[in-house]
């Protein structure tokens, strides 16, 4: 590329995973409110909720408290302000030959990068609005359809992406390439879908109402469901491919999408469980849900493991993340340290401390929690520094296209 170009000039659609990424963060940051403020009167705490507590609270929840709210701010800023610059980008890549091509490729599905990240955007903006508007939980029953409709809005785009795709690659035959095949890019449709599925999942688990309830469950379930369809597909196909031809060195780090799938699924299924719970009696044991969530967690591990072997094994942090060579899909890293750490805040709260397994604040809970503070923090400094790659000032870089 020329030295006087940003690497994010030459645009792919997985520069969405910027957004993403900085979305996801802010869950993470929302996940010490979630978990450490106490709110009786909402499944989630609200900005009456935040505020009774800083005025009440020890140094350490204050302090807490204080972290939380700006990290939420900033994350959330960083998400919409990357959202919007890939709007824009977008636009004017679709005028040119290399989105054609890439339309025609097996990269067509990155283009599903877009109503992921949007999706996401969707979630961190309701989490904005519960923690920074005073009374909106008393208006929340009118918002839950209209959070529906923006969902709606971002699921059809995806599966109009998806039809595209499996279209033209089922219909036609032979253009579908099996050899570019190794690496497990081919799930982003699967991520999208079980991101869109999330957000039709809350007002499942939080309205009171029956009917938002019923329809939230039965249009979660489709796009979850779907979702593991599809995943269960590409990684079958993905694995032979990649035990033939070995990873593509550009799209290692797809090795750890299942985990953000895992986590997305995850909560879906507890906020599903929670509306089952309040508004159609159908009670959860917590021993149980202590068993699945770290079924769960094992299935990260696993892959996290397989993901770190092989970016380790093809040196790609030297390269990518240190080096001076700059690759989109390297925002793609974000994205399971993330989830990790917000599954194992949910599995430490909902799991073990509901079970009864350790107490609330004792140090086997803090120790754990350690954890996913401590992927939290890394995950904030990766953004940090592939922004600066991808998005800083103008230098001399070799930019990989990543599919």
């Amino acid at each position: 590329m020329q030295p006087d170009k940003r690497p994010a000039e030459t645009y792919s659609p997985l520069y969405f995973l910027a957004s993403l990424g900085a979305g996801g963060l802010t869950v993470t940051f929302f996940m010490y409110l979630m978990f450490w403020v106490p709110h009786p009167g909402a499944p989630v705490p609200v900005f009456e909720d935040i505020v009774a507590a800083f005025s009440t609270g020890s140094f350490a929840l204050q302090t807490s408290i204080t972290i939380a709210i700006l990290g939420i701010a900033t994350m959330a800023f960083m998400n919409v302000k990357m959202l919007l610059w890939n709007f824009s980008a977008l636009s004017r890549f679709r005028k040119t030959e290399a989105y054609e091509k890439l339309r025609n490729s097996n990269g067509e599905t990155t283009l599903l990068a877009g109503p992921l990240a949007t999706a996401m955007t969707i979630n961190g903006l309701f989490i904005v609005g519960l923690v920074f508007v005073p009374q909106l939980w008393s208006i929340v029953e009118y918002l839950f359809p209209l959070a529906m409709i923006a969902f709606a809005a971002a699921g059809v785009w995806a599966l109009m992406l998806i039809g595209d795709f499996l279209g033209r690659v089922l219909s036609e035959g032979g253009v579908f390439d099996v050899t570019a095949n190794n690496s497990f890019a081919q799930l982003l449709p699967a991520f999208a879908l079980a991101m869109v599925g999330v957000g039709f999942s809350a007002p499942a688990g939080m309205s009171l109402n029956p009917m938002t309830v019923g329809v939230a469950l039965v249009i979660s379930t489709f796009f979850a469901v779907a979702s593991l369809i599809y995943t269960v597909v590409a990684l079958v196909v993905a694995f032979n491919s990649m035990l033939h031809h070995g990873t593509a060195k550009e799209s290692a780090p797809t090795l750890m999408v299942i985990v953000p799938i895992v986590t997305i699924l995850s909560i879906l299924f507890l906020r599903q469980g929670h509306g089952l719970h309040t508004t159609f009696e159908a009670h959860a044991v917590a021993g149980e849900t202590m068993v699945w969530l770290a079924q769960m967690i094992a299935i990260q591990v696993v892959f996290l493991m397989l993901g770190a072997v092989v970016l380790r094994r093809q040196g790609y942090f030297k390269e990518f993340v240190l080096g001076d060579k700059t690759s989109p899909g390297s925002y793609a890293l974000v994205c399971p340290g993330v989830a990790f750490s917000v599954l194992l805040h949910f599995f430490v709260n909902k799991g073990l401390v509901a079970a009864g397994v350790v107490d609330k604040f004792s140090v086997a809970y803090w120790a754990i929690t350690a954890i996913a503070i401590g992927s939290q923090f890394l995950m904030v400094a990766l953004v940090l520094r592939l922004n600066r790659q991808h998005f800083g000032a103008p230098k001399q870089a070799k930019t990989v296209p990543a599919e």
